[in-house]
């Protein structure tokens, strides 16, 4: 079992980086942030911080743990600068970045800047298109794609990522048709978010079956879950025994900064408590 920690929307960049240093010197195996325009909930004007430019003050930040977005929206950017930020990443850190890649839900954030939000499905095909051009742009020496939603002529991808041939690609969702079909064809971490014990065993099955149809080892795409991190010690250990059960090889637990909670734990000590449970999670 692998363990990150990640910090949600609104944290100030005192925050930011006081969480990486908490868990780089935790040990905790990864470490990440979210990927929107705009804070989510009923308030969409809290402040809010570009994701890959924080991946790269991370990358500086922290020497051990690895890093990532959990996950970038793909319908942000586009996949050919999405790969060449990345690969930037990659380097910036020495080769230690999961790269996390989602087809993006929040339509507002694209309603306020002119983003084509288009179904479900239409987003689904972009993710499909974009795991495909960014797979070629980080391992060939020039990419071609002629795609409903993307096109890239003769495009050159100059240098390559540190980790070879890439680094591992998270895809994070619970569609049983589609999303789990893409991780299944392209992923190496599948990334689930707020389904029950049971539930995700259920849907780690729906993607062997997918990973059947297409000819991959469902043993190769890891089974990960984010949670919220419990209350207590006791819960913490409970709640990860069930997922450990059914299948999960990584828990991300999350922080969350409240700073209109002034009476809540705020999110470096609730990202101390997490380092303070570590040992116990490994000894588990």
């Amino acid at each position: 079992m692998r363990y990150g920690l990640k910090l949600s929307q609104r944290a100030t960049i005192d925050e930011y980086r006081a969480v990486w240093r908490i868990a780089d010197d935790a040990g905790f195996d990864h470490c990440w942030n979210m990927d929107h325009f705009a804070t989510l909930g009923g308030d969409v004007d809290g402040d809010i911080f570009d994701a890959w430019t924080l991946l790269a003050s991370m990358a500086e930040v922290t020497s051990r743990t690895r890093i990532g977005c959990m996950v970038t929206g793909n319908t942000y950017r586009h996949p050919g600068v999405l790969a060449k930020i990345a690969t930037t990443v990659d380097h910036l850190s020495g080769g230690r970045l999961e790269f996390g890649l989602g087809a993006a839900w929040a339509e507002y954030e694209h309603t306020m800047f002119g983003l084509e939000f288009g179904t479900a499905g239409q987003r689904l095909d972009r993710l499909e298109e974009a795991c495909q051009i960014i797979r070629s742009l980080w391992t060939q020496p020039r990419t071609t794609f002629e795609g409903q939603h993307y096109r890239i002529q003769d495009a050159v991808a100059e240098p390559k990522p540190v980790q070879r041939p890439y680094p591992p690609i998270w895809i994070g969702g619970s569609g049983r048709k589609r999303t789990l079909r893409i991780t299944a064809m392209y992923a190496d971490v599948w990334n689930c978010t707020g389904e029950s014990p049971a539930e995700f065993a259920e849907l780690s099955g729906v993607l062997d079956e997918h990973c059947a149809d297409v000819g991959r080892d469902p043993a190769q795409i890891r089974r990960t879950i984010q949670l919220r991190l419990p209350e207590t010690a006791d819960d913490a250990l409970t709640q990860i025994e069930q997922y450990a059960q059914a299948g999960a090889d990584d828990v991300i637990l999350i922080v969350v900064a409240k700073p209109e909670e002034p009476d809540a734990e705020q999110a470096v000590a609730q990202a101390e408590r997490a380092a303070a449970l570590l040992p116990r999670l490994r000894e588990a």
